[in-house]
């Protein structure tokens, strides 16, 4: 645990892995606390409503009863099973089981449309699904026409009445395949990230920084974001659960600032990890949530209006965390040990090297690829049956994230995806700082900000915006943002084109996704 250690550079300096040659991650989150703390609170669980307690004890028989029917029903080590589940108890005994039985997890939005669902079935050739009678019913043609699916489990009826019997846990190492997560898809098509159960010991110095050195007498844990997204999933619920600390379990279909209140009251949250998105919306209403220890933020940089807000509306300062599916918490901000810096995504995560580097694998000077270096726990095995692409992640020993970034006195500041970079006129902009500039003004709600092709400059920028309530699109309004941009960045920054929308382009983990935007822009040009 990196509380032991009094700073930063005291932690990067002395910290190592050490994992174990046998590490099941089912007992580290969930058997271990039912032997020595049974009565121990794992989650509170407000997802139907009322509030339940469900202890360590009660999680293993359900993982237990659950790994039990998986096995008799021809499971074995290795298999691919979908849990297409909303936060609840049952969702997290479902993944405990998979592991319980040596099988692979792969977690799936309950959001997700049938050409999501089925893209994911087939490629990872899954022979289970573990799911719900909502969604079993609503997918019910389609889970009949995948080829390998053999079994639709919904475990409250499968299980019903079954006898508690123990199940003798299979043998794995740190390097077993555990998890397969399927990238966003903000850039190409979703890729299976493939981790071996090291992911969980991978992300918890991530998760410790970003929460102020979680865990902390009192701390009870909660997110809006679903279990299904590694964000949820190994950024919250098994972090949490590693370190004995309750789990809150809500559901939350569409996000609102007043049930996101009402969860934080019930469940007596203390640390919540935030989406971009969420904390955008609060600040939309002026959200004010006192009591909390600390607010976590990973996904896009936040920028310094959001990270101001965020201290007056949360009377914490918000941690912003970075990483991705294939490699994720790797860099974090810690007010416990050092000051934030606006406008930078943090320092780089004990146990993981983090450099900005060059075409050629050496420190970049100035903007260069954001990379981490092979030996971090975090990191993924490989790209599901996609050797390729596996291949070109890397350059050398070093996992290229797709972000670019510069070095600046230790914090890494984030510039853009490297296909979201726009080069106008000589100059590459950023799209992330003139968003977050967008984003002070009154009339903004939320923008995504791309290059449009010109033959004169290469590319223009060009912001789509979408307003508050209470303001109307107007050319008045256009130019006044441009002039926001120009006083407050440079002039060469400015948005040369404003389009205001009702809606924003984005991922189920709440991105932009800008390269639709650009198709979009492009479409356009081709059309006109």
């Amino acid at each position: 645990m990196l509380a032991s250690y009094k700073t930063h550079e005291e932690a990067v300096g002395a910290f190592r892995w050490g994992l174990p040659e046998q590490f099941n991650m089912a007992w580290e989150v969930c058997d271990k606390w039912a032997e020595k703390d049974p009565d121990r609170t794992a989650i509170i669980d407000l997802s139907s409503g009322k509030r339940l307690d469900v202890t360590f004890a009660e999680l293993k028989q359900l993982s237990d009863k659950l790994a039990l029917f998986l096995s008799q029903s021809g499971i074995v080590p290795g298999d691919r099973i979908g849990v297409l589940r909303p936060q609840s108890v049952w969702t997290a005994a479902a993944h405990i089981a998979i592991w319980k039985l040596g099988a692979i997890s792969m977690p799936l939005f309950a959001l997700f449309g049938e050409e999501a669902l089925s893209s994911r079935l087939e490629n990872s050739g899954a022979c289970a699904v573990i799911t719900d009678e909502t969604q079993a019913n609503k997918h019910d043609l389609l889970f009949s026409g995948i080829k390998k699916l053999k079994h639709v489990v919904v475990p409250e009826t499968v299980l019903e009445g079954s006898q508690v019997t123990e199940f003798t846990m299979a043998g794995t190492g740190p390097d077993t395949p555990a998890c397969l997560i399927y990238t966003s898809g903000t850039t190409g098509s979703p890729k299976g990230a493939l981790h071996g159960h090291r992911i969980l010991p991978g992300h918890l110095p991530g998760v410790e920084m970003s929460h102020d050195l979680f865990p902390q007498s009192g701390d009870v844990l909660w997110t809006p974001a679903d279990w299904a997204w590694i964000g949820g999933l190994f950024d919250v619920l098994m972090p949490g659960l590693f370190h004995g600390i309750p789990i809150v379990a809500a559901r939350m279909e569409k996000f609102s600032a007043e049930r996101c209140r009402e969860i934080i009251r019930d469940g007596g949250v203390r640390n919540i990890f935030f989406p971009p998105t969420a904390l955008r919306m609060l600040k939309a209403e002026d959200m004010r949530l006192p009591g909390l220890r600390t607010v976590a933020c990973g996904g896009e940089p936040l920028g310094a209006e959001m990270l101001a807000w965020g201290r007056e509306a949360f009377g914490v300062t918000i941690n912003e965390f970075y990483g991705q599916t294939e490699c994720n918490m790797t860099v974090s901000s810690c007010n416990a040990w050092f000051e934030p810096r606006p406008g930078s995504i943090g320092k780089p995560v004990p146990g993981h090297e983090v450099a900005v580097i060059d075409d050629q694998g050496n420190p970049a000077g100035e903007e260069g690829d954001i990379a981490v270096r092979r030996g971090s726990a975090a990191m993924m095995l490989e790209y599901w049956e996609n050797p390729q692409a596996t291949r070109e992640k890397f350059r050398g020993d070093w996992l290229l994230t797709g972000d670019r970034g510069v070095m600046e006195g230790g914090y890494i500041r984030f510039v853009g995806r490297d296909d979201d970079v726009i080069t106008s006129a000589g100059y590459r902009i950023g799209p992330a700082e003139i968003e977050d500039c967008l984003l002070k003004h009154e009339a903004v709600a939320s923008v995504g900000v791309i290059g449009k092709p010109d033959r004169e400059r290469t590319e223009i920028v060009k912001a789509y915006v979408l307003l508050r309530q209470g303001y109307e699109p107007s050319g008045a309004l256009s130019a006044d943002l441009q002039e926001h941009v120009k006083t407050r960045l440079a002039a060469y920054e400015y948005p040369r084109e404003i389009e205001f929308v009702d809606s924003l382009p984005m991922t189920v983990t709440g991105k932009i996704i800008r390269k639709e935007l650009k198709a979009r822009a492009i479409r356009e040009m081709e059309e006109a």
